[in-house]
């Protein structure tokens, strides 16, 4: 019995550090596929209010008002370059990279992973993400 003992105490301390160790991360990359898991989206954004970034998270959602429902997706643009302001945004595909194919997302706009504005453009015989600012 005192083998069993002795077995059990010196065992102890390694399965208590194994189970306060991390798990392992097996899964594969994670993939976004729409506005819900972009990072850094602005929270209660009134549309035509003034912003000031318009190329890095220039996504936000906007509080309910006359002219557009509360939760709906805009982004921080300046037009035409005058002082920048909250637009309604086109439809979001999610994180994407700068050049990849777009082929199915035309007219869309997406964030890439270090936040920068993409959009959707064909040109030259393919759609790629493209600035979105530029």
């Amino acid at each position: 019995m005192r083998v069993t003992r002795a077995a059990v105490a010196a065992a102890a301390p390694v399965i208590v550090a194994s189970m306060l160790t991390a798990p392992q991360a097996n899964a594969g990359p994670q993939t976004c596929n729409d506005a819900f898991c972009v990072p850094g989206i602005t929270p209660n954004v009134v549309l035509g209010s003034y912003c000031d970034n318009t190329s890095y998270f220039v996504f936000g959602t906007a509080v309910a008002g006359p002219s557009i429902q509360p939760g709906r997706l805009v982004f921080c643009g300046s037009p035409r370059r005058y002082e920048p302001r909250w637009f309604r945004s086109p439809p979001m595909a999610g994180i994407r990279e700068e050049g990849s194919l777009c082929t199915t997302e035309l007219s869309m706009v997406a964030q890439a992973p270090d936040g920068l504005f993409l959009s959707c453009v064909p040109m030259a015989g393919d759609s790629r993400w493209r600035r979105g600012d530029a």
